[in-house]
């Protein structure tokens, strides 16, 4: 399992906090507003620091978790039900938040490493460290090390400052351009926007052995490919010792972002340390370390592994570039980024799917497609939006021709340019889905998760493909996973999750989880909701659901059961969700 961690704690030589000094620093925290967390994620908190205070550290696991502080039943398996990863992940983003903003000079560092549930307490500047024996590892829930997720709210006001922009863009008027064959680096920057370019300089040999120097050769190359595999960013590989690129793609378009490391072995430990620099002001953007063990996986491997979790963190839509370019096309944009922000603003909209953003996003990316007509991405995000026109009822009034003849033009488009898109893949998916031929659409998923694993968002949108399909295990599973690295907004996968709880019939677990996805503008959600409270007969909730769905989305209700049909593959299923929706009181006809 990858190991990683953000903070370095130096050996001890002062004393350990005491048992008053952490329940202090843990009222702090909890009473700041920039511990900004949902309550029963501060019960988690308080829950694991007192036990640990305790010396009751070995009961710390998920199900103690699950049972004592989100009131899950005895009943409660970790491997199904992802709800404690997911909320000790939330609570490791908060506390890094909380430290850098509010208590950068408060005594004690409370921290929950990943890999387990127990607490470590330490002293400000690299103090004594308080850190129990022994405790849970997230091995009791499938967990591998999952990547850092943005601060929410910095990542939604630079989104929504996005939104707002593209909805005055302006580009020049198409021009008659032949489509490009699949594109290499060079051609991409001379066919599209200035998408962002990453360098990643030969990782250093700290160890200086031969077998060192194999292998800090062998992972600069893994992190390229691994990184290579999303489409939104291009990456090249660095000279040795040198932070420059060939000359001639310079001048074309510089890497805006460098990532160098270091490896070292120890014994059969293997630890490489990372950073990203924006280079335009040398800043560090991210750094991360990782252990692995030598004695328990190959060589192959580990790499693979460690490799994978970079690109994650760094290249994945929501991850640590798309934060940064994020935020500075949000305030200060370049001139030439105006179809490149199209494509960040996209993922701005999948943040509250509202109609208002959906149709800004969607005619900025139809003006960029027009100046850059080579430029797979936003032929792959349009096709994206107009698939939304026909799944969550947005514009479906407008002149012909329909969404899903428009979606499926530029999904292939996307393909035709870029065969290794997967977000053109993912597109073309869910197009031939809602078309009805639900095997090639799920073959082209599955041969778009082989060319990237590592992209939660296509993995979650395969898995729920999957799971409608009437595979639920197995895609829920994979919803699950996804959830659990996407470091962005995930109202729509955690409706998605609930879904999952509903078929298994387990309505009070599914309730939490549409809860917790709170995308209010969206109609499906409501429906869900509905048919979730039916089932659990809260026949006054269930109501003011029917409510808004009636004055929102009223040609939702007109035939309901087809519009269960189109999302929901097998019969069975089908009879399943209307039945909630009957039990909610909505006109099933």
């Amino acid at each position: 399992m990858v190991q990683t961690r953000s903070v370095e704690i130096s050996p001890a030589t002062a004393t350990l906090p005491t048992e008053s000094e952490v329940l202090a620093q843990l009222g702090r925290i909890r009473s700041s507003p920039e511990f900004d967390v949902p309550e029963r994620a501060r019960q988690f908190l308080g829950y694991i620091v007192n036990e640990t205070i305790a010396g009751r550290e070995e009961r710390i696991k998920a199900y103690s978790i699950a049972v004592e502080v989100f009131g899950r039943d005895s009943s409660f398996d970790a491997q199904a039900d992802p709800v404690v990863r997911i909320e000790a992940g939330r609570i490791r983003r908060a506390l890094e938040r909380y430290y850098l903003v509010a208590g950068q000079d408060d005594p004690i560092i409370i921290t929950v490493p990943k890999g387990g549930y127990v607490p470590v307490f330490s002293r400000h500047n690299g103090g004594a460290v308080r850190q129990a024996s022994a405790g849970a590892t997230e091995k009791d829930d499938k967990r591998n090390g999952e990547p850092e997720r943005p601060w929410k709210l910095v990542l939604l006001a630079s989104l929504g400052l996005l939104v707002l922009a593209v909805a005055m863009f302006y580009l020049v008027p198409r021009t008659d351009r032949p489509i490009n064959a699949p594109l290499d680096a060079e051609k991409l920057v001379r066919t599209a926007p200035d998408v962002p370019r990453l360098v990643v300089l030969p990782f250093e040999d700290l160890s200086r052995t031969t077998s060192s120097g194999i292998i800090a050769r062998g992972l600069t190359d893994k992190v390229i490919e691994e990184v290579s595999r999303f489409r939104e960013i291009v990456v090249v590989a660095g000279r040795p010792s040198e932070d420059q690129l060939d000359p001639s793609l310079m001048a074309v378009s510089p890497a805006r972002y460098a990532l160098s490391g270091g490896v070292r072995l120890d014994g059969d430990k293997l630890m490489l340390a990372t950073r990203l620099v924006n280079r335009d002001d040398g800043s560090v953007l991210w750094a991360e370390s990782y252990t692995e063990d030598l004695q328990v996986r190959n060589l192959l491997d580990l790499e693979t592994s460690v490799a994978r979790a970079v690109a994650m963190a760094l290249a994945q839509p929501y991850g640590v570039i798309f934060r940064a370019d994020a935020s500075k096309a949000a305030h200060v944009p370049p001139d030439d980024w105006e179809a490149y922000q199209c494509t960040l603003a996209y993922y701005g909209y999948r943040a509250d799917l509202t109609p208002q953003s959906h149709a800004s996003v969607q005619g900025c990316l139809k003006r960029a497609v027009d100046r850059y007509p080579g430029y797979a991405t936003a032929w792959a995000l349009l096709s994206l939006t107009y698939i939304d026109e026909l799944r969550f009822r947005y514009r479906l009034k407008a002149p012909s021709p329909p969404p899903l003849d428009l979606a499926m033009e530029a999904a292939r488009r996307a393909v035709e340019l870029d065969p290794q898109n997967v977000r053109g893949l993912q597109a073309e998916m869910l197009a031939f889905f809602f078309r009805g031929d639900v095997g090639t659409a799920l073959n082209i998923g599955a041969r778009a998760l082989e060319i990237n694993p590592s992209d939660p968002e296509l993995s979650a949108e395969y898995g729920l493909r999957l799971a409608l399909s009437g595979e639920w295990k197995n895609g829920c599973e994979l919803i699950a996973e996804a959830v659990g690295r996407n470091p962005g907004p995930l109202g729509y996968f955690e409706s998605s999750l609930a879904l999952c709880f509903y078929m298994q019939k387990d309505y009070p677990v599914a309730e939490q989880w549409i809860r917790a996805g709170d995308v209010q503008a969206n109609p499906l959600y409501h429906l869900i909701v509905a048919a979730i409270l039916g089932q659990l007969q809260k026949t006054a909730e269930a109501a003011k659901e029917r409510q808004w769905i009636e004055a929102n989305a009223l040609d939702l209700l007109k035939n309901i059961r087809r519009e269960v049909a189109l999302r929901i593959h097998r019969p069975e299923d089908q009879a399943h969700f209307i039945d909630g929706l009957v039990k909610a009181g909505l006109p099933v006809r």
